[in-house]
């Protein structure tokens, strides 16, 4: 992969806005977003850093800019911030004014209000003349900044949309809390320090990039770090910026607005970006995160491949959205339980498949596909553990074949997958060493599902699994009492979370023996509503590491024929 090419500094407020340099929100990125709970939040922040003993400084966080000129600079992240802080600026610049037309200093606070503007909101161009914004909004929310609020005149009231609200909303909120914190607004010195201050100590880490596909390498980048970012806004603003290139109709923006909201919202925008690589995945050739991008713009070049990908990605994203929530009405019951386990083993890998199969199978081969999914998951990842990068590129070869037509029917999807389905000689060796620690949530749900299955494998009945009723039972307790002495505290350690050791009571029985000896334990194993646990009891006299050892050879043999897949298996 090429060296990504951008630039890396802290800058407060002032230097960002100093020195002739302007900034401009793509026209098709997101519109203004904030509400109160965040405009308190930065004031709160502010707050903090102009109390006498307050904080000298307070970080703002990532902004990422595009620029090919190093003097005017695209926002790629940030938008909300910077306009939030525009409209704090504003408000002060608003109660200045009410002095000079109430004549309070009114000279002084003129020379105020022009210092603060040139500085932080607009200035003359020195060629033209022309008043230049230092802030540009996008398509839906410029003409409202530029021709109300940076005026500081009369703010219409209706026939807005909702983000020109927010920010008339928004403009209102700062005004009221400057004039509340600088007694009533009526001191132009008091309010001139307030911007200069809040100016001086917010600060951003700034990085500047050249390109889209800088931009995009950034944001996986820190997205990998936790840093999470808009690449879906950066990927929205190509794709509308191609269709208005392409000399679009009167309502095709519209249109596309409202059906790339649509995706968005059913996805989540922290979730668009995963479902996006995985929409593309099921239907071309497999790209890593980092050159997903790169792939998008190289295909998607004008008009008619920016539907066709939008059409493609609203058939998927029912399907990606539902794989995540088994309870969702678009499964059948028989997917429902696959669903679940894909989704309790915290598995993604199938997903590029399943979204490519879903678009060819009927509902009972879709089934199998899903069942075969969840079993090859459950050896490779929850018992094996094993490493995911090969298992997500076989998944995503298999796809790109169902996707071009090379495979058609579930059978061949399943063969296919022959190189990740771990063997059962390996699972059942993987099974009968394996340790589950469930004071880990996840753990303790994997458990349940486990010795659940194993109860209806014996029994042939079935329990509800997420019932309150049942518990897990530890035979060696994890606190153990003194008639368990003859286990030394090392041992208790290594043998407390072996599945063997591990089984299903009642809520009540658990309560009722806790960490009693084995003597104690197994009458009332003996008289359990579960097959697994009777068996326990008939099978061992006494409870040691070997007993341990020989219940979890004996669990992986069923574990074997529960989670098998017969064609792969012979």
């Amino acid at each position: 992969m090429s060296a990504i090419n951008f630039n890396t500094s802290n800058q407060t407020y002032r230097q960002l806005l100093g020195n002739g340099l302007s900034y401009r929100v793509p026209p098709f990125q997101r519109d203004y977003s904030w509400e109160e709970d965040e405009w308190d939040n930065l004031w709160q922040d502010i707050q903090g850093i102009l109390e006498s003993d307050g904080e000298p400084a307070h970080y703002m966080g990532y902004l990422v800019l595009q620029t090919s000129d190093n003097k005017t600079f695209d926002v790629i992240d940030g938008q909300q911030r910077l306009t939030t802080i525009s409209l704090l600026m504003l408000a002060i610049l608003k109660s200045l004014q009410g002095l000079v037309e109430a004549t309070v200093e009114a000279e002084n606070n003129r020379r105020r209000i022009e210092q603060l503007r040139n500085t932080y909101i607009g200035f003359l161009d020195p060629v033209t003349l022309v008043p230049k914004s230092k802030l540009i909004l996008n398509r839906n929310n410029d003409a409202y900044y530029q021709n109300y609020l940076v005026p500081l005149g009369r703010l219409p009231q209706r026939n807005l949309n909702h983000s020109e609200h927010l920010l008339r909303r928004a403009f209102g909120w700062f005004g009221k809390v400057v004039r509340e914190r600088q007694n009533g607004g009526h001191d132009g010195a008091s309010l001139a320090r307030l911007a200069d201050t809040l100016s001086d100590r917010l600060f951003f880490t700034v990085i500047t990039v050249t390109d889209e596909l800088n931009a995009y390498k950034v944001f996986e980048t820190l997205n990998a770090r936790g840093v999470r970012l808009s690449a879906t806004d950066l990927l929205k603003n190509h794709l509308f910026s191609v269709v208005h290139r392409s000399g679009e109709h009167a309502t095709e923006l519209a249109t596309l607005e409202q059906r790339w909201e649509g995706i968005v919202e059913k996805l989540g925008s922290e979730g668009f970006p995963d479902f996006l690589r995985v929409h593309w995945n099921s239907r071309n050739r497999f790209v890593r995160k980092t050159e997903l991008f790169k792939a998008i713009r190289a295909s998607v070049q004008d008009r008619g491949a920016v539907f066709q990908l939008l059409r493609d990605m609203e058939q998927d994203a029912d399907v990606y959205a539902a794989l995540s929530q088994p309870a969702d009405p678009f499964w059948t019951s028989e997917e429902c339980k696959h669903v679940g386990a894909l989704r309790l083993f915290t598995v993604r890998q199938p997903f590029s498949l399943l979204l490519s199969a879903r678009r060819v199978l009927d509902a009972v081969a879709f089934a199998d596909l899903l069942r075969a999914c969840s079993v090859i998951s459950f050896r490779y990842n929850v018992i094996g553990g094993l490493a995911t990068h090969e298992q997500e590129r076989v998944y995503n070869f298999v796809a790109a074949k169902v996707g071009i037509g090379q495979i058609v029917d579930v059978s061949a999807m399943i063969l296919a997958l022959r190189q990740i389905y771990v063997s059962d000689e390996s699972f059942r060796n993987a099974f009968s060493e394996s340790s589950l620690k469930t004071t880990q949530s996840r753990n303790r749900r994997v458990v349940r599902y486990i010795l659940f299955h194993l109860e209806s494998q014996l029994s042939e009945n079935d329990h509800d699994v997420e019932s309150d009723r049942y518990s897990i039972e530890h035979v060696l307790p994890e606190n153990p009492s003194e008639g368990w002495g003859h286990i030394g505290a090392d041992e208790v350690d290594r043998l407390v979370d072996r599945l063997g050791n591990m089984t299903l009571l009642t809520t009540v029985d658990n309560r009722k023996i806790g960490n009693a000896e084995f003597s104690a334990k197994r009458p009332v194993y003996s008289e359990s509503d579960f097959q697994i646990t009777r068996k326990l009891a008939e099978e061992n006299a006494e409870w040691n590491a070997e007993r341990i050892a020989a219940r979890q050879k004996g669990m992986a043999k069923i574990a074997t024929a529960i989670w098998r897949i017969d064609s792969l298996s012979r």
